[in-house]
């Protein structure tokens, strides 16, 4: 039986599919370019928010993996629906939980709702994935890594909890090749809440270089991120920061009790993704 991964080619969905080979199971993933698909799968180019894939892409497909594309995943999801497919586990966002005031109006918590609820709109059992921040969003400090030692940014002593994409990939690979997930929901975080200048310390033990955080006020990020992001965005940015200072994010065990092994550290992270920043790579 293969398993059908979605999203294969970014940071969560290609460690889903080496943890799937490594057990042994037949993967097939839905890419846009054929050319960045993992090597070694079966393939189906197409994109998979239009709904138009070949019926071959869902043979003998039970279970899948839903990335939550910004194109939509009703059409994706109605051929799902027809071609049998028994549980589908999503990635959704912490946000979606709605714990928080600041999420109520999160550009987050909305899209993955609306992912959430065009999955539970099919019948289709599933399982969601609600990871918290992304250790992947320090990769924002890599361009000024690489030019020098000092990171610029608002709420130096807020404190967030990041997770490594390959602990997300575990607990759906877990979520996909056993049973007993159906239906559930899975808040996930990394092991530590760490401040900003934690995180980024953690970055320099990484790389083997001294770097230093240069706090900035919010209004001042604002200004220089409108170039980059939404306006949206960059509020949801800074509720969250503003909100972990007095508040570190909260520390969840999903990870371990799921795959029964602890969430990577954020050392873990840094020391994989050392080559990003200008430093050397090595595993885990």
């Amino acid at each position: 039986m293969p398993y059908l991964i979605t999203g294969a080619t970014g940071s969560v969905g290609r460690s889903i599919v080496d943890q799937l080979r490594s057990a042994g199971k037949d993967v097939r993933v839905v890419t846009r370019d054929a050319a960045k698909a993992p090597a070694g799968v079966d393939t189906v180019e197409g994109d998979f928010t239009k709904g138009d894939l070949p019926a071959s892409a869902f043979a003998g497909v039970r279970r899948l993996f839903l990335f939550p594309a910004q194109g939509g995943v009703d059409p994706f999801l109605a051929q799902a629906k027809r071609a049998g497919v028994e549980q589908i586990v999503v990635l959704s966002s912490l946000a979606a939980a709605l714990d928080h005031a600041r999420d109520k109006a999160s550009p987050s918590a909305a899209h993955h709702l609306a992912i959430e609820n065009a999955v539970r709109a099919t019948g289709i059992p599933a399982t969601v994935l609600r990871p918290g921040t992304f250790a992947n969003n320090l990769l924002f400090w890599a361009s000024a890594i690489q030019a020098g030692d000092t990171v610029y940014g608002p709420y130096a002593q807020s404190a967030q909890a990041p997770i490594h994409e390959a602990d997300v990939a575990a607990v759906a690979a877990a979520a996909l090749l056993d049973d007993g997930h159906a239906g559930k929901v899975y808040p996930l975080t990394g092991p530590q809440a760490l401040t900003r200048v934690e995180q980024l310390g953690t970055i320099s033990d990484a790389i083997g270089r001294k770097l230093r955080f240069q706090e900035v006020p919010p209004e001042v990020f604002q200004k220089e991120m409108a170039t980059y992001m939404p306006t949206p965005i960059i509020k949801m940015l800074l509720d969250y920061w503003s909100d972990t200072v007095a508040t570190p994010d909260s520390v969840l065990a999903t990870v371990a009790e799921v795959t029964g092994r602890p969430a990577r550290p954020l050392a873990s992270w840094a020391r994989d993704h050392a080559a990003a920043f200008g430093g050397g790579s090595r595993s885990a």
